[in-house]
């Protein structure tokens, strides 16, 4: 249970840690409205208290004990001296997440008056977060809803949550946003998929799944869960949930009863068709559209035919499960779908030269997520670019399942040898190039000459590292942008 702050907020003396893009936010939201802010940043120049200082025990202490409350950015971890003094003097520690949902605003403007802040319809999971919630947004909009893709992708949440003009707010939420939210209660959540990721942060793979299960606590109407991901059911099975929230299922197989899926092509819903207590609920669906309305997402390397990845059709399931909890007609899913355009870095074709596609995939920041980038790719067609920082993840699960899409690998990062590792352990036979570190600004050209050398004619030189990007480059959109950049001085 949260601990509550000893006096009423605007008596409060509030800690900030953390002066990134939701640490701002915070600092703006809550100026004039506590008696006393102090920022805490071990960067930032203009934090109260910076450089060595904010990592000091002593000073953290110090911090604490004139503390009424500590608002902490999703970058600091519960064993940092700050968090970690506020816990043992037994401060409450509260994300930007759970001072959006204690601030939030009462909706106005066209038919909003008198019907209270704007719902949250929120999503979490290890991969597919940012796809899904922005298909999200494109499927309210579609609806005529006044919407926003804000929190982990975006907007802040909480400038969100201040904006009265907002109808409901489609929110993407990381584990470390979660693990400091205690009192939110989503409209209706999704957790699309559990594994491991982060470890260094949470500890174990259960604390990070029992983080992302935060999502469903205390739901009004909806828990979406993966069908084909047992701990996401879990997950769902263990949650305190308003009564009368019910359990929905997401599969890319034949839907059953309460659940949304594929019949053939068509993306079909048996959860949301009908009334509960409709008698006839069971004996048929509505239909929300097909595979067609996705084909703009199929990577052109597939093929002729478009066909959309199997975990682009999951996340549209679930955007259409959250949609639809909240009321969204049919028309408006497949209107919103037809209309979603991805952001950069998620499987983008940067380039075709001399018949070998070059694919950028930066986004995929984890084993999970180049996975099923890998699986978009016909076997022994893909030249793959790996390599980053592992945040404690192995790699030769990834490498013994994917295996096969592979022509070769080009590894890039200061520490190769987790990715080097699981490649000689379980694809011996792949062609292995490790890009020297040393010269931090050409690594990505250099990784790109020798992938060229590399594939042949109808191949994918895919950018899809399985890491994060820190150890190189300021993240994962700057690392994507080098790769194209490479690419076209290739071409050049």
């Amino acid at each position: 249970m949260v601990v509550e702050p000893s006096v009423p907020l605007d008596a409060a003396r509030v800690v900030v840690a953390g002066l990134g893009v939701s640490g701002r936010a915070v600092v703006e939201a809550l100026a004039g409205r506590v008696r006393e802010l102090v920022t805490v940043d071990a960067r930032a120049q203009d934090a109260d208290v910076q450089g060595p200082d904010a990592d000091d025990r002593v000073v953290a202490e110090r911090l604490v004990a004139g503390a009424d409350l500590v608002v902490a950015s999703p970058g600091w971890s519960p064993g940092t001296p700050l968090l970690a003094a506020a816990a043992h003097a037994g401060v409450p520690v509260w994300s930007e997440v759970e001072l959006a949902w204690r601030l939030r605003v009462e909706r106005r403007g066209p038919g909003g008056e008198g019907r209270g802040p704007a719902p949250w319809l929120a999503v979490t999971g290890t991969n597919g977060k940012t796809t899904t919630v922005e298909m999200l947004a494109s499927i309210l909009a579609a609806a005529g809803l006044r919407t926003a893709a804000v929190g982990n992708v975006g907007t802040p949440l909480l400038t969100a949550a201040l904006d009265a003009g907002l109808d409901v707010l489609a929110v993407e939420l990381s584990s470390f946003q979660l693990h400091f939210t205690h009192t939110m209660s989503v409209e209706a959540g999704a957790v699309l998929n559990v594994a491991p990721d982060h470890l260094d942060w949470h500890g174990s793979l259960e604390a990070y799944a029992a983080d992302k299960g935060r999502v469903y606590a205390r739901a009004q109407v909806a828990c979406v869960y993966n069908a084909a991901d047992p701990v996401t059911e879990d997950l769902v099975r263990a949650a305190d949930v308003v009564e009368g929230a019910r359990a929905v299922g997401v599969t890319l197989g034949s839907p059953g009863p309460g659940q949304l899926g594929l019949v053939e092509d068509v993306l079909v819903d048996r959860a949301f068709h009908a009334p509960a207590d409709a008698a006839d609920r069971r004996t048929y669906a509505a239909e929300l559209g097909t595979l067609a309305d996705l084909a703009h997402l199929a990577p052109a390397a597939v093929g002729e035919t478009p066909v959309p990845p199997p975990h682009v059709v999951a996340d549209a399931l679930a955007a259409a499960a959250l949609a639809r909890a909240h009321g969204v007609p049919a028309a408006a899913v497949r209107d919103g779908l037809r209309s979603f355009r991805p952001g950069a870095h998620r499987i983008e074709q940067v380039r075709r030269l001399d018949g070998v596609a070059y694919v950028d995939d930066s986004k995929a920041t984890n084993p999970h997520a180049a996975a099923a980038s890998l699986a978009t790719y016909a076997p022994g067609t893909v030249v793959w670019v790996a390599g980053g920082l592992a945040k404690g993840a192995t790699f030769d699960d990834l490498v013994a399942r994917r295996a096969d899409r592979l022509r070769a690998a080009v590894v890039i990062g200061v520490d190769p040898e987790p990715w080097t590792g699981a490649l000689a352990r379980h694809a011996p036979e792949i062609p292995v190039v490790r890009v020297d570190p040393g010269d931090t600004g050409s690594v990505m050209r250099r990784a790109v000459a020798a992938a060229r050398g590399l594939a042949q004619p109808g191949d994918t030189v895919l950018l899809a590292p399985a890491g994060a990007s820190m150890d190189q480059f300021g993240s994962y959109a700057e690392r994507g942008a080098a790769f194209a950049a490479a690419v076209q001085e290739l071409a050049e």
